[in-house]
């Protein structure tokens, strides 16, 4: 099958790779309809994580193709989207919600979906099969479902996004966009997206957001303030993962509000006192996709939301390396990957 391989920084190829196969009895194969191009796959792409010939990807959806004996939720030809996390979907972790801290936990992406066809292992508590056959349209949205979306309902769930809630979003990339729909859909009543990039305001603003805010680092704060009364927004989300969108997001929450951290955060440095005078509710990490994902395959199904808007270039698989280039230098917010 051909597949996505990083050798190095900035070295993508799609080369050959051989066809995975039933390892485990929980195992299912996919055969991948559409994958994409994540921003956290460029934390190795421009060498903050480490990478050497690896495969790469972790959204998928696509058609069941074979199942290991002991797969009873899914069945051949059935579509199915998947979690960016393996879990088993039955442990005590799991039943509590968090099944992006399975006891199982395997990430997807030391599988490698930017690819023709995946193992998927615990293939039970990670698939979720679709009321029927998507649509080209549905397959679009469908995907977004399997990270970005989950990361973001999340992101604002954990937030406590709510009706009568003002909710503030650092950071205006796939995830951050799609914390505003989720803001939406949960009732918010004002949204502020921090956003400096006019395509990016314009599709904040399509999925929901009623206020736009362009400075940042103590500014930004300063305006999130300014714009509910002093007190800072109830609920906050942090989407980007640098040492500046962190604390800009513990500055613009309310005392006694709620922040939901999803950027994946290298080197963050959170003074503890700093913090601890925030008064502050925070919870976050890997998205708990699983949780979320029956519900949000319904509602992309009757046409509730449409997340796949947030793919702003669309691309065969064979043009992967042009799909990292275009993120990386930020010409488009997330790649789509056809096969």
């Amino acid at each position: 099958m051909r597949g996505v391989v990083m050798y190095a920084p900035g070295d993508v190829r799609v080369e050959e790779r051989e066809d995975p196969s039933i390892v485990d009895a929980t195992d299912a194969i996919v055969r991948l309809t559409a994958t994409c191009i994540c921003g956290s796959d460029l934390w190795p792409y421009r060498g903050i994580e480490p990478v050497d010939h690896t495969p790469m990807g972790h959204e998928y959806v696509g058609v069941v193709e074979e199942i290991g004996s002991d797969v009873k939720n899914v069945k051949v030809g059935d579509f199915v989207v998947g979690s960016f996390v393996i879990s088993d979907n039955t442990c005590e972790i799991c039943r509590s919600g968090y099944q992006s801290q399975c006891v199982h936990r395997t990430f997807v992406a030391q599988i490698g979906t930017q690819a023709e066809k995946a193992r998927i292992p615990y293939a039970d508590g990670t698939l979720v099969a679709t009321p029927g056959q998507p649509t080209e349209d549905q397959v679009r949205h469908l995907l977004a479902a399997s990270d970005v979306l989950g990361t973001g309902w999340y992101a604002a769930v954990a937030a406590a996004a709510a009706p009568g809630k003002t909710v503030a979003v650092v950071g205006d990339g796939a995830v951050g966009l799609m914390a505003i729909l989720a803001a939406k859909q949960l009732g918010a009543e004002r949204i502020i997206a921090m956003s400096r990039h006019p395509e990016r305001q314009a599709l904040a603003r399509h999925f929901g957001a009623t206020d736009i805010v362009e400075e940042r680092g103590e500014d930004g704060v300063a305006k999130i303030k300014e714009l509910t009364g002093g007190l800072g927004a109830h609920s906050v989300v942090e989407a980007v993962g640098t040492q500046e969108a962190f604390m800009q997001a513990v500055g613009a929450t309310r005392g006694g509000g709620h922040m939901g951290y999803v950027g994946v955060n290298y080197e963050v440095q959170i003074p503890g006192i700093q913090l601890f005078f925030a008064g502050i509710h925070t919870e976050g990490g890997p998205a708990p996709v699983r949780r979320f994902l029956p519900d949000l395959i319904q509602l992309i199904w009757d046409g509730t939301i449409e997340p796949g808007r947030v793919f702003d270039l669309t691309l065969p698989l064979e043009e992967a390396a042009a799909g990292y280039k275009a993120m990386d230098e930020r010409r488009a917010t997330k790649v789509l990957l056809t096969l």
